[in-house]
């Protein structure tokens, strides 16, 4: 509880009888590269867990915002920077870092495939990698738990929403669309069914313009602004 006001000196700022927890923020980087769902991940360079793989992340400064915090993150270890980040969850359990009492607040993001990405580890890792989604080494803290929590969002999502406009370049053909599908989805989907399926939501536009390589050109897409406008209003309201 707060110092009792009468004995609290009134020049210092309020104090805390009570030890309180430190905060950090952990981030799902998702992407597609090399036809498979990949998760970025750094390699621990100090204690606790030194050698172990684990999500990028860190502390929050006393004057950054949450968000902020898992953008600064994101942007060390990638170089990306403004990508779709998205609040995960919180974990909190009392015994999830040997350090002490830390709360984490999970961030996903989604970074484009043709976006420049460099995988470059900060102060305290020692490097960072892409993983394909289903084959992650032993992960530090409770970092396996968070990842399979930030799939399933994800899968969740992309059924529901226009989410995976956030993984695609800004044009691609209905079978780039489909294989991002599948790749995330883990499944393989019927040709005409998916297209039905997606035309029909009408999150998509053709575009005067075509794929051109072995056999027919195919026309490019893009997803229509009112779609993307819509995942943004859902991110605030998920």
């Amino acid at each position: 509880m707060l110092l009792n006001s009468d004995t609290r000196d009134k020049t210092m700022p309020y104090c805390y009888e009570y030890p309180r927890p430190a905060v950090t923020v952990d981030v799902i980087a998702f992407t597609v590269r090399e036809g498979r769902l990949q998760v970025l991940l750094v390699q621990r360079e100090r204690p606790p867990f030194a050698g172990a793989w684990a999500l990028p992340g860190g502390f929050v400064g006393m004057e950054e915002p949450l968000e902020a915090a898992a953008a600064r993150e994101l942007a060390e270890e990638t170089g990306v920077e403004g990508a779709y980040l998205e609040q995960l969850y919180t974990y909190g359990a009392p015994d999830r870092d040997p350090r002490g009492r830390v709360i984490t607040v999970a961030y996903f993001a989604l970074i484009p495939a043709d976006a420049p990405v460099r995988a470059e580890g900060g102060d305290d890792a020692a490097q960072a990698r892409w993983f394909p989604i289903n084959a992650l080494p032993d992960l530090a803290f409770d970092h396996a738990e968070i990842i399979a929590y930030a799939l399933r969002r994800l899968r969740y999502k992309l059924e529901y929403t226009a989410v995976g406009f956030q993984l695609l370049p800004e044009t691609f053909t209905l079978s780039e669309l489909q294989r991002v599908y599948e790749i995330i989805l883990g499944e393989s989907l019927d040709k005409r069914n998916f297209r039905r399926r997606i035309l029909k939501a009408d999150i998509i536009e053709p575009l005067d313009a075509f794929r051109t390589g072995e056999g027919r050109p195919a026309r490019l897409y893009r997803y229509k602004p009112d779609a993307v406008a819509e995942v943004k209003a859902r991110r605030l309201f998920p």
